[in-house]
């Protein structure tokens, strides 16, 4: 009888709290009804298509931001801005055409990031582990690599005299980064130094070293990764006395030194490790630019030393100055990299700020550029097991508790859970109270089914946000393979260029029998 009068007590709470987290002007009905009308006017705006040849091409890829990340980072902005959360808009969000990804690899079901890099980069599905090859290479086996090489829209775009770069979070020769430039059988391979004795034998070439050889002239290179560049056990510049930071090479090769000497006469190419550095640079007067500001990954955005280390936003600012400069436009590829890795470990307060982060830099680079002659599209390489439930009310913080006990073993339990990984925790043979622990902290492990020392990815769909010229060929669901060859069609470049003529664009046809009959009169 006590327990069921504190039941009937506890859903009265609820009930009363539910009613006082609805703001008022949503109990009108009117307010949902001028929202909706409000949103039928854009969309109808959008039947006056956008078919201006793209200038400029942005990539906005957020590694394993899947849908329920999405949602989850919008709740999450709109409560840094101290809203409820479920009603704000992420910058992505505001694009018109949406549309859906399918992310499988060749031979994954679930993917991984360099297969799917590949197919969004170079327009080809590929096999698990490997950047910038067709599926006839075996992942690890440098002898299948030869001939199977394909090129990513990066190279389409400099082939066509665009100004290129990349900027990244994770380490610049992680696998997203890579497929933009490399060619390799394993994304592993950062450096000679992570290379089998075959693969090297068999004339395969580490990764970062193609990122200074195949192709020389990319304008901005901007992220992590330092220690691939320098000399085995060279001390690095920022952690001189820690030995993991050390340099990897075996060829006992300076690649910053390479990268500098590959420059043209005349041109000046500016190197930088400290935000200090990137921030006080006259990017008038440099024509190529390399940052590099941790030896492995960028440090997570919530950990981020903001005095040595440039956040997302900021790289992307000096990237598209510089690329800005070039009057044919430029490609760009800007990666969200570590909401992956806070997934994988379990940190999805890590992960959603990083997805927060790469939300920032779409907004100022969509107020940097023009819709007029910039496409941008913002996608992910594939999801993970990450969600949140749990029958949560209104503004409940994202990281917060379900609003009631699991009925089961009666404890408590987080919004936000995880299909498997490190968060599985038994204490005394049963499901770890999460009361007992600070579920709110930045490194905390949400609880997962499955234990697994790194969580997976998921296989679900992604979405893709576009917005510029031509966005409308993003519109359903598509092979994730399909995003670079609509974004070149929209910019010209690449091998399908056929409709680049003023009289094949489609907006043209309209003009084609008026042509003919003033030809035919005159």
């Amino acid at each position: 009888m006590k327990a069921l009068l504190l039941l009937l007590l506890l859903l009265l709470l609820v009930q009363l709290c539910s009613a006082s987290l609805v703001p008022e002007r949503e109990k009108d009905p009117e307010y949902w009804r001028r929202q909706a009308q409000d949103t039928l006017r854009a969309a109808l705006r959008l039947q006056r298509l956008n078919q201006n040849v793209a200038k400029n091409l942005i990539l906005f890829l957020g590694d394993g931001m899947g849908v329920s990340t999405v949602t989850a980072a919008r709740i999450l902005k709109g409560q840094l801005q101290h809203g409820q959360g479920e009603e704000s808009l992420l910058e992505m969000e505001k694009f018109p055409y949406v549309a859906l990804a399918k992310t499988y690899n060749t031979n994954a079901q679930v993917p991984d990031s360099a297969g799917t890099a590949t197919a969004y980069l170079c327009g080809v599905k590929a096999n698990e582990g490997t950047v910038g090859v067709s599926a006839g290479v075996t992942r690890d086996r440098c002898n299948t690599t030869k001939g199977q090489e394909v090129t990513s829209i990066l190279r389409w775009a400099k082939d066509a005299g665009k100004a290129v770069g990349i900027v990244t979070t994770t380490r610049v020769t992680h696998a997203t980064p890579s497929a933009a430039y490399a060619h390799s059988a394993n994304r592993d391979w950062y450096s000679d130094g992570e290379m089998p004795l075959d693969a090297l034998e068999g004339g395969c070439r580490d990764i970062a070293r193609q990122l200074v050889e195949n192709i020389p002239d990319i304008e901005v290179i901007l992220g992590g990764g330092r220690k691939y560049m320098f000399p085995k056990n060279a001390s690095d510049v920022e952690y001189p006395q820690e030995e993991k930071h050390r340099g990897t090479r075996l060829d006992r090769r300076d690649l910053v030194r390479a990268w500098h000497e590959a420059k043209p006469p005349g041109k000046v190419a500016k190197y930088v490790w400290h935000r200090r550095d990137l921030l006080a640079l006259n990017l008038s007067r440099v024509d190529f630019l390399l940052g590099l500001f941790e030896p492995g990954d960028m440090v997570y955005e919530l950990d981020r030393n903001n005095e040595t280390d440039p956040s997302l936003t900021e790289m992307v600012a000096v990237a598209i100055r510089m690329l800005q400069k070039n009057p044919r436009g430029f490609f760009l590829l800007v990666e969200g990299g570590r909401i992956d890795h806070g997934h994988h470990e379990g940190k999805a307060k890590q992960a959603l700020h990083e997805a927060v982060e790469l939300d920032r830099a779409i907004g100022l680079a969509t107020r940097l550029t023009s819709a007029q002659d910039t496409l941008s599209v913002v996608t992910a390489d594939h999801s993970h097991v990450f969600t949140f439930g749990g029958y949560t009310p209104r503004g409940n913080p994202i990281f917060g508790l379900a609003p009631m006990q699991s009925d089961v073993d009666r404890k408590p339990f987080t919004s936000i859970l995880y299909g498997n990984g490190p968060g599985y925790k038994i204490v005394a043979g049963e499901r770890e109270n999460v009361s007992a622990v600070d579920f709110a902290h930045a490194d905390y492990q949400a609880q997962s089914a499955v234990p697994l020392r790194q969580e997976t990815h998921g296989g679900e769909d992604v979405a893709v946000f576009a917005h510029g010229p031509m966005a409308h060929l993003l519109h359903g669901v598509h092979e994730q393979n399909y995003i670079p060859h609509a974004m070149a069609y929209a910019a010209c470049i690449g091998s399908n260029r056929g409709h680049c003529n003023a009289a094949a664009r489609p907006g043209a046809s309209g003009l084609l029998p008026f042509l003919a009959l003033l030809i035919l009169l005159c």
